[in-house]
């Protein structure tokens, strides 16, 4: 009986053993070859192009079922192009043969779906391979971005005979905003719901005249970035057409405020409320290419920078590393050092400094210079600091936005 306790208590430290040593490797993680540790490379959500409509008649359901997401992976592959390349550029696409287009595709879901003896209609999601993509653009020698922004918040403002309006029903120019097909762009914007809290939080003459402590409010209750104040002017022009004129203003952020006027002139037989229309979603266009010109990957140009990355347990290290290693900008992290709550990472990125700060920032990591007594173990340098923002959390759920 004793030699079985005995053997008992054995097979108890040994299990004992194993079961720290896994999580002493677990907590390391790569640090057991610190310089040639690097991050592995996500799927990132902007390669995944949801909300695909397709619909297709044929002698059979299956031939119907097969045309239709052949349809669809070409139109997901042309929404997924002009989400990540520049307007401009739009003529220069490649026109894809249907066999190179199913080499890009990861996987596809579906949604939901209606058949009959010869008919599909279907809602289909579908991720494609982000590495074969960038080749693809990069060869193409198209600029691309993939940085997405945080959601923004737009307020549409609407002087009417010298009247401001804002939440007043009825509003033109903000139901125009409320009309918009959301398009997954990098830029989410989020239109406010107007309930009373928004009415006690600021009013049509406050967005107008920027208070900053208020929209600051309105950012936090939405949890946005900023806000946008869309400042829209209507008038009649000498032919008798309808004028729009919009002032958009950026407050919070991370480029600092910003403002950019357009006008816009209506088309002949378009009334003021087809107008709005139009101009809301140029205005949502705009935002959307600014973005991206800003995030445009530079190749050509590599650097390394030496941050020390502090955090609290393993789980803030965890969602840092998943942060990192979602973001295209950044090439490598390779560990330098490790301790229980601080590493050294030297992050190899692509870019300018200012665009590997905006693209941290987008994921809620922030980047500081580096304070006077902080400097790299064993190491007159400084290093700059890099953490995890005050109420993030791991995997945030994208918001809903418009458009």
């Amino acid at each position: 009986m004793s030699g079985r306790n005995a053997a008992d208590r054995r097979e108890r430290v040994c299990r004992c053993a194993v079961g720290a040593a896994a999580l002493v490797l677990i907590w390391l993680g790569l640090a057991v070859a610190p310089a040639q540790a690097q991050a592995l490379r996500g799927d990132s959500a902007a390669f995944t192009v949801r909300n695909v409509l397709v619909d297709r008649t044929a002698a059979t359901a299956a031939q119907a079922r097969e045309l239709a997401l052949a349809d669809g992976q070409r139109a997901a592959l042309r929404r997924l192009f002009e989400r990540l390349v520049p307007r401009s550029e739009y003529r220069r696409l490649p026109n894809l043969p249907e066999s190179r287009i199913g080499d890009l595709v990861e996987n596809f879901e579906v949604q939901n779906e209606r058949t009959s003896a010869v008919r599909y209609i279907a809602t289909l999601t579908f991720r494609f391979r982000a590495d074969d993509v960038r080749t693809l653009l990069r060869n193409a020698n198209l600029p691309f971005a993939e940085t997405y922004a945080k959601p923004y918040l737009v307020l549409p403002v609407l002087r009417d005979h010298g009247v401001a309006l804002l939440w007043d029903d009825p509003n033109p120019w903000r139901a125009a905003w409320g009309r918009l097909t959301p398009f997954g762009g990098l830029a989410p914007l989020v239109l406010p719901r107007g309930d009373l809290q928004d009415l006690s939080d600021i009013n049509a003459e406050q967005a107008r005249a920027g208070d900053d402590p208020r929209l600051s409010a309105l950012a936090r209750r939405y949890n946005v970035a900023g806000v946008y104040v869309a400042d829209a002017t209507l008038d009649t022009n000498d032919a008798g057409r309808a004028v729009l004129q919009v002032s958009l203003s950026l407050y919070g952020g991370t480029t600092g405020e910003q403002t950019v006027v357009d006008s816009y002139v209506a088309n002949s037989g378009e009334d003021s409320d087809a107008l709005m229309q139009r101009a809301a979603l140029e205005v949502t266009r705009g935002i959307e290419e600014r973005w991206k010109g800003e995030q445009l990957l530079q190749f050509g140009r590599e650097a390394t920078l030496t941050v020390a990355v502090s955090f609290d347990d393993i789980v803030q290290w965890v969602a840092i590393r998943r942060r990192l290693a979602d973001l295209a900008i950044i090439r490598r992290s390779d560990i330098m050092t490790l301790t229980r709550h601080q590493a050294v990472l030297n992050l190899v990125y692509i870019g300018d400094d200012s665009q590997l700060r905006v693209a941290l920032a987008q994921r809620d990591l922030q980047l500081s210079p580096p304070a006077p007594d902080a400097a790299i173990p064993g190491s007159e340098a400084a290093v700059w600091q890099l953490k995890l923002a005050a109420g993030a959390v791991d995997a945030p759920a994208r918001s809903q936005a418009r458009p």
